[in-house]
């Protein structure tokens, strides 16, 4: 065991990767996923049948498979891992739960490397800059790890130091994934409906933003500027004198992990309270600024002696750019109206829903949706259940739920998590409700004029087109008059039996040449024209693997439809 931890933090901690190695690494772990999941579908790899409870518990097995697979390849597939498990509309729930687990509990890089590269990053030696520099330290993460240290002015500050060789290891890594990338997105089953392009650009751009501890410590200024009035929330503040792209210094803010109900019951803090203000700070992000962390699991988030809020880690954030707020303000008017054409158009809009030929199947399921889930109480619903049924519906659907928007479903569904740990009967939706009737109220007095616009709008173009009828009446009736007049009909269910009916043609044909060469040829070596054999053989042999590509054809069709 020693061994084999020794073994991982050598190879984490060098700052030389093999570009050949890694290739070799990271396309065996995709190709045996590949393999495993195509074994899935097949009832005769289960042991007495297929069963959906044998499905589900192989897939629990290969979640685990594949959690420990990524932890093994090192920091740059942890932070994949952590970043799809935001994505349940793309991989299977037993999946999904097993990367929330993923936890940068990983081995620490020795002293050495840490004040090699504090003393390159800030041009002087370590005495000079810090008073006190504790060598072991506080916790090692993925992608760096954090020393306590006391300033030359007295002031406790922590130093988080990235671990060397990330910007190599994060080019070769990126490299290959967009090959991944491109390969899945041109494949007929797991291409269709899905913008591996897209997740492969965001998953490049956050990666390339958590190492830049520049970014990250604006983010922490901006993060605490907006809590400015808040005396409830903490926030570390950064020492910029003493920040780099991989040296960051911040303020020492001790306190009590949230999750560490014990410590905060004998320090005297009410866990109900706590709860609602992990809710309040929440909302608070999202509503009046914005700007929210996108990774608040418990822990980055402690509780002060005096009971307030600390945050920590602001490597992750995201953004609701304006646009976008609008256009979920079209989403929710079509979800109050029930009106799925709205909601359908206003997914297309927000790149949530990938447009089709035909978007009829996708609009009447979300008819249905609305019909049957939009009448429960809201304050009385979980924001977990409401994203496993988001997911469930987008699962293997031609839905595309944007990065921002499964950031913000995941962090309610966390610190839903941790409310309810804090306090059995907390209810997310509860204490959101008044923030969602402020919110209403605002929209409808600053929209109070869009309404009346919007219904101005719709009342000319009923005029324009109640005006405009009879003239198109009129030329109509010329046309059909003039016999200009040509309908085009398209029967999808007959393309489809036709398309399948010559296949199966192609492949009767396929299978008598197969058998007259394999008969010319066995003939041909009785009578010792040996060459002659062969060449018919390999004739032969290359139509069988036209067939059983036309048969695999057929097989993906009949499962498509």
């Amino acid at each position: 065991m020693e061994k084999g931890y020794t073994d991982k933090a050598y190879r984490w901690n060098r700052e030389n990767y093999s570009s050949r190695k890694r290739f070799v690494d990271i396309w065996s772990f995709v190709l045996t996923l590949m393999f495993k999941l195509w074994l899935n579908k097949k009832s005769w790899s289960y042991s007495g049948g297929m069963t959906e409870a044998k499905r589900a518990a192989r897939r629990k097995q290969q979640a685990v498979w594949i959690r420990n697979t990524l932890l093994d390849l090192g920091p740059t597939f942890i932070k994949v891992g952590q970043l799809f498990s935001t994505r349940a509309d793309i991989f299977p729930s037993e999946y999904v739960e097993e990367l929330v687990k993923l936890q940068d509990k990983v081995p620490a890089f020795n002293y050495e490397q840490v004040e090699a590269i504090v003393e390159k990053e800030l041009d002087r030696k370590i005495p000079q800059l810090f008073n006190n520099f504790e060598p072991v330290p506080l916790a090692a993460a993925s992608l760096g790890q954090v020393h306590k240290a006391t300033l030359h002015s007295g002031e406790a500050v922590v130093v988080k130091v990235q671990r060397p060789g990330l910007n190599k290891l994060f080019e070769i890594d990126l490299q290959i994934l967009k090959g991944i990338a491109y390969y899945f997105q041109r494949h007929p089953e797991w291409g269709r409906g899905r913008d591996w392009l897209g997740i492969y650009e965001e998953c490049c751009r956050i990666l390339w933003e958590e190492i830049d501890y520049l970014k990250e410590g604006r983010n922490a200024d901006t993060f605490r500027r907006n809590f400015r009035h808040e005396d409830w929330v903490k926030v570390p503040r950064v020492y910029w004198r003493y920040a780099s792209t991989k040296v960051l210094t911040l303020e020492y803010v001790p306190g009590i992990k949230i999750s560490q109900y014990a410590a905060l019951e004998a320090a005297g803090l009410d866990r109900q309270v706590l709860a609602n203000l992990g809710a309040k700070a929440y909302l608070h992000q999202l509503l009046n600024n914005g700007f929210f962390h996108a990774d608040p699991h418990p822990g980055n988030i402690a509780v002060s002696p005096e009971g307030a809020l600390i945050f920590y880690d602001f490597g992750m954030m995201g953004q609701i750019k304006s646009n976008v707020r609008e256009g979920l303000m079209e989403t929710l008017f079509g979800i109050a109206q029930k009106d799925s054409n709205r909601v359908v158009n206003s997914l297309v809009n927000l790149g949530a829903l990938a447009p089709a030929e035909d978007m009829g199947p996708v609009r009447r399921s979300v008819q249905y949706m609305l019909d049957n889930f939009m009448d429960k109480p809201f304050e009385s619903q979980s924001v977990a259940a409401i994203s496993d049924d988001l997911y469930e519906i987008a699962y293997n659907q031609p839905f595309r739920f944007p990065a921002t928007f499964t950031f913000v479903m995941r962090a309610f569904s966390t610190l839903e998590g941790v409310g309810k740990g804090l306090d059995p009967e907390f209810n997310f939706m509860e204490v959101a409700k008044p923030y969602a009737m402020q919110l209403m109220s605002n929209m409808n007095d600053s929209e109070g004029s869009s309404f009346l616009n919007e219904l101005s709008r719709q009342a000319v173009q009923v005029s324009n087109t109640a005006l405009g009828l009879p003239r198109r009446l009129e030329d109509t009736l010329d046309r059909l008059e003039r016999g200009d007049v040509r309908l085009r009909f398209r029967s999808i269910e007959t393309e489809r039996l036709l398309r399948r009916q010559t296949n199966i043609q192609l492949s009767m044909t396929y299978s008598v040449i197969i058998s007259g060469f394999t008969l010319s040829a066995t003939i041909l070596l009785l009578k010792d024209y040996i060459w002659l054999a062969v060449f018919a053989g390999l004739i032969a042999a290359t139509v069988s693997w036209l067939l059983i590509r036309l048969l695999l054809r057929l097989d993906r069709y009949d499962r498509m439809y």
